[in-house]
């Protein structure tokens, strides 16, 4: 939510979920699952009050719990038929740069986290929240 008195705030927001979509869009080209959350996404670019649309939430509900299934398969795959480590599966197999890799994976992993303190922890961000977000966790 933008601080209001911000103009140029709806049109950042905009922006943000276009630039959103067309990084989904090209990663469904190597896996076409991707285009749904880029025309999820594409669509609340030209108009955010699409969210509150029944079909758009459904299609995201349905498409979140599709991923939620698909990681947990892939957990419990890479659980069982790990031979020594769950990395030799993919993302382990080349050891240049190794711990930078780790690094940027745990600072990515991270940055929602972070984020999220940052945010609730900014009295002044919070002082612009409308009424239901200040109820929150």
């Amino acid at each position: 939510m933008a601080p209001t008195g911000t103009p140029w705030a709806p049109g950042l927001w905009r922006a943000c979920n276009l630039f959103m979509s067309a990084f989904f869009a090209l990663a469904a080209v190597v896996q076409v699952v991707y285009m749904i959350p880029a025309l999820l996404t594409l669509l609340v670019g030209f108009n955010p009050l699409v969210t509150g649309n029944f079909i758009w939430r459904s299609v995201s509900v349905i498409h979140m719990l599709f991923c939620g299934l698909w990681a947990g398969g892939l957990a419990h795959h890479f659980l069982r038929h790990a031979q020594q480590s769950i990395l030799n599966e993919e993302e382990g197999r080349n050891p240049v740069g190794g711990r930078m890799r780790l690094a940027i994976a745990v600072a990515i992993a991270l940055f929602p986290l972070i984020s999220w303190v940052y945010v609730y922890g900014n009295k002044e961000m919070r002082s612009s929240w409308p009424a239901h977000c200040k109820t929150v966790i």
